[in-house]
């Protein structure tokens, strides 16, 4: 597997994955119904934000996002999303974008990461982020409408880098 800066281009191999993971309604709180424009807007980072992708074989088979959590005086804490195609699942291509990805934002000088809505039922990424050393710092109760479980709150997790 290698993962790469992605490059506009990939763009129509991301939003295969982006589209089905944010229409389910269990892990983003994206509108489900949201369309290919606009979720290329939301997804395909400006500087100094970046966009990764994960190639299996030359296809795109998981995207990542980094960027400062918040602007200006709080723009040394990172964030970062992402997304792996269900059909790869369980092969490890998240947690390799996870390491990518905090190695990256230790390169470019941020000083820890914190990631603002975990769903609290998404138990594999928790259990992933956690073992990569992440906390979870608060939950906010009720936070996300859940097109399965109903409402369920949205974990802050933090790690310093």
């Amino acid at each position: 597997m290698r993962i790469r800066d992605a490059v506009a281009e990939d763009w129509s191999q991301i939003w295969p994955i982006w589209h089905t993971i944010v229409a389910a309604g269990t892990t983003y709180d994206w509108d489900p119904s949201t369309d290919e424009p606009t979720a290329r807007g939301y997804w395909m980072k400006r500087p100094p934000g970046r966009v990764f992708v994960a190639e299996l074989e030359g296809a795109v088979v998981g995207t990542a996002t980094l960027a400062p959590n918040r602007l200006g005086l709080g723009s040394h804490i990172a964030n970062a999303s992402f997304m792996v195609d269900a059909s790869q699942a369980g092969r490890g291509i998240g947690r390799r974008m996870a390491e990518h990805v905090l190695d990256e934002a230790r390169r470019g000088g941020y000083h820890a990461m914190q990631f603002n809505a975990v769903v609290e039922t998404n138990v594999g990424a928790i259990a992933l982020y956690l073992s990569l050393g992440f906390q979870i710092i608060g939950t906010v109760p009720e936070a996300f409408r859940h097109a399965e479980e109903g409402m369920v709150g949205l974990h802050i997790m933090h790690r310093k880098l």
